[in-house]
């Protein structure tokens, strides 16, 4: 095995075996699946624990015991990793699984942190909110301009990271934000970052958990504090 690919699911019966064919059928290198099953209360994991004998590659389910989220689920996906280097998938479908040979490629070039990145040439964003599409936008890359930080797209959860970062990271998010809050973090440390381009495609069945007004406040919370400390570090 190579790296981990970990998919935090909750609800995603409709999803989740899809989700997992398009990995096999993509990612041409030796990789792990972790899905962690996020307090569902329908046939996801059944699904999953049916399909720990079809593919080649190891896929296991493990159960997020902590307060349900997004940012639990993923932390104990990564704590039950077995390699050192870490990929959260989002069980919607809404990653492109071209991407990942390429972002390996990249760690193996010496970066820390490999951003699939929306809003870079040969990126794209398919579907999704206006509103939040606007903000996701903005948010990338004005941080961009402002911090230095070699990504056009922070909010993008689909980033693969070298396993020994979050022993040096204190996460504080609640949801969805720690997408930003680990590279912002790694950033300041001076772990290598950069971004190659990917497709963003909005899911087409089930429901989104990520609520813009609710997560909106815990992104810019993040967003005023990286502003903060680029002036104190200058």
């Amino acid at each position: 095995m190579r790296f981990s690919i970990i998919i935090p699911a909750h609800n995603e019966e409709e999803n989740i075996a899809k989700v997992i064919k398009a990995l096999e059928e993509n990612v041409f290198l030796g990789h792990e699946i972790v899905v962690v099953d996020d307090h569902s209360t329908d046939q996801t994991r059944d699904i999953v624990e049916g399909l720990t004998m079809q593919y080649k590659n190891k896929i296991r389910i493990v159960v997020n015991t902590k307060k349900p989220g997004f940012t639990n689920a993923l932390m104990t996906g990564f704590a039950h990793a077995q390699t050192d280097y870490l990929l959260p998938v989002m069980a919607d479908l809404c990653d492109d699984p071209d991407t990942i040979n390429k972002m390996f490629e990249k760690i193996q070039e010496g970066y820390d942190i490999v951003c699939g990145s929306r809003y870079i040439k040969g990126g794209r964003k398919l579907g999704g909110p206006r509103l939040k599409s606007f903000f996701s936008r903005f948010a990338g890359v004005s941080l961009h301009s402002l911090i230095g930080i070699p990504t056009h797209d922070i909010s993008n959860s689909f980033k693969m990271y070298k396993k020994e970062i979050l022993d040096k990271i204190k996460i504080c998010s609640q949801g969805f934000e720690i997408s930003v809050e680990i590279p912002l973090k790694a950033y300041f440390l001076g772990y290598k970052i950069t971004e190659i381009p990917t497709t963003w495609t909005d899911r087409k069945v089930g429901r989104s958990k990520f609520k813009v007004f609710r997560q909106g406040p815990l992104y810019g919370r993040l967003y005023l504090w990286a502003l903060w400390k680029r002036i104190f570090l200058c």
